[in-house]
């Protein structure tokens, strides 16, 4: 088997040309703003542009570089949640919409890859998932009746997986699901986005929102977009502090990719009965190179002290159940955002009449983002969804297992704020080694310190602008994190994730700290 390119912290999929951008230069009006340029915000846009309406596109770096290209790219209905626990909190009607939601946000990418002739390696495949032990399996054939209750057809219970560590692991198939190369869809999407007239600017972080009917959008580079709709399409939205955040939590999942003979492994989507879960599928190459594509570890933005560990159990899951996996190729992260009750949320933000997210994608965020395009155009429009109350971000789901999530999540977040009174991780910033970071303790303050290859220390405050947590170095992705609603910052202390929309207050060599060591 010829050699793919050596491992690193990048993702492998495939992609062309992006279609030019613009960048903003002055102040402007339009119908709709649609803040973020992944899956979500490009599909609302598309999909507004296609009933002529007045539509722009602002993205904080530039198309493709946010959640969208972390992807492990499996196009599933089949949720995590799973259908019988959705019943429990939604009814079964209420199982039954998100599993048309999913079904129709696979079957709405598939026509536009038609329609738009985007060749993104789009393929239906079948979905399993799997016990991971035999205690699972009652949980399997509970599922097995949840989803033909859900509407799902074809169903197969006992199907065999290709895995020679769950050979004789009690299976259920979902029929026509599908994968695809997510960058050479979203360059597909933005191209029809700017032939449809819309615009398309990059490097335009907006970093307020005011107004009620008319919304005042005010970016960086203090410009002001003045929109009758603006949709928050941003993975977690930045335009509140606390209403939806309470709703949902931050988790990082891991991903690596593996050298694999073509064929070794029947294409599919596959997954396991894990908490967090395993999930795994392959992606064709060329002719004689495919990957292996295998996902899990999840834990809470902040509040895991050896991210590198969770590639190395991901690799050690691999080595011990899939025989035919080579050489480790590549390996990456992205962020998932958790809702207490499983289902994302789609639609107005809390207390406001014009703006709108698209959140809580639960691991789903190809299928959610594309049902959020879905969702919001047709509320903007002024058309009736069938799935608008379902995914409503106002929404209060009071059963006990939701709220019970909901007080647990919102416990830990809490309990978070104890770092206020914990020593630092080393003594004091000339303990802080090369090439790593550290939080260190001054009098009242806490620093997070950063010293890099030449031996400069790079210093901010370790208080996350969002809520006032205490960040956490992250050693294996050189980035700080916050533990509370999973805001990253890099090295020098500049916002990557919201939903904080500021950077980490510099610390001044003349304030009291004095000079650096």
């Amino acid at each position: 088997m010829s050699k793919v390119p050596s491992q690193s912290q990048t993702h492998p999929w495939l992609a062309g040309e992006w279609p030019e951008y613009d960048r903003l230069h002055n102040n402007m009006s339009v119908e709709t703003l649609v803040i973020g340029a992944g899956i979500a915000g490009l599909t609302t846009a598309y999909l507004l542009a296609k009933e002529g309406r007045d539509v722009a596109v602002i993205d904080a770096s530039q198309p493709g570089d946010g959640e969208t290209g972390n992807t492990s790219a499996h196009l599933s209905s089949a949720l995590d949640e799973q259908f019988y626990k959705l019943e429990e909190l939604f009814g079964e009607e209420g199982s039954r919409l998100a599993a048309k939601s999913h079904r129709s946000a696979i079957d709405a990418i598939e026509a536009i890859c038609e329609q738009e002739q985007i060749e993104c390696q789009f393929e239906r495949v079948d979905g399993y998932l799997f016990a991971a032990k035999p205690s699972d399996d009652d949980s399997i054939s509970k599922e097995f009746d949840a989803a033909k209750r859900a509407g799902f057809e074809g169903l197969e219970l006992g199907a065999k997986i290709p895995f020679a560590g769950f050979s004789d692991a009690l299976s259920l198939r979902f029929p026509r699901q599908a994968q695809f190369q997510p960058i050479l869809y979203l360059q597909g999407l933005a191209r029809a986005v700017k032939k449809l007239g819309v615009k398309i600017y990059g490097y335009c972080e907006a970093v307020e929102i005011e107004g009620d009917t008319l919304l005042k959008v005010h970016t960086r580079d203090n410009f002001v977009i003045k929109a009758q709709h603006v949709v928050m399409a941003t993975n977690t939205p930045s335009n509140n502090r606390f209403a939806i955040h309470t709703k949902q939590s931050p988790y990082r999942t891991y991903v690596a990719t593996f050298e694999i003979a073509p064929g070794a492994i029947p294409k599919g989507l596959y997954w396991d009965s894990e908490d967090p879960y395993h999930y795994v599928r392959t992606q064709d190459i060329n002719a004689n190179q495919s990957l292996l594509i295998v996902g899990g570890e999840d834990h809470k933005v902040g509040q895991e002290e050896d991210a590198e560990a969770c590639w190395a159990k991901l690799e050690s899951w691999v080595r011990a159940n899939i025989p035919e996996a080579g050489a480790l190729v590549k390996k990456w992260s992205g962020q998932v955002m958790e809702p207490v009750d499983g289902l994302a949320f789609i639609g107005r933000n809390p207390g406001d009449s014009h703006v709108y997210i698209a959140t809580g994608d639960s691991g789903h965020g190809l299928t959610h983002g594309t049902i959020a395009g879905l969702v919001l155009s047709d509320m903007i429009i002024g058309n009736n969804n069938p799935w608008e109350a379902l995914y409503s971000p106002s929404r209060i789901n009071t059963h006990a297992e939701s709220m019970k999530e909901f007080f647990k999540e919102n416990l830990n977040v809490a309990y978070q704020y104890k770092d206020y009174f914990s020593p630092g991780d080393v003594p004091s910033l000339a303990d802080v080694p090369i090439g790593e970071g550290a939080i260190v303790r001054h009098g009242l303050r806490k620093i997070a310190a950063y010293r890099d290859h030449n031996n400069e220390l790079q210093c901010r405050s370790a208080v996350c602008p969002h809520l006032g947590a205490i960040v956490h170095w992250n050693k294996a992705e050189k980035t700080w994190d916050c533990p509370c609603h999973g805001s990253r910052f890099n090295t020098d202390g500049c916002v990557i994730n919201g939903p904080a929309v500021s950077d980490l207050k510099p610390v001044f060599k003349d304030d009291r700290l004095g000079n650096y060591p």
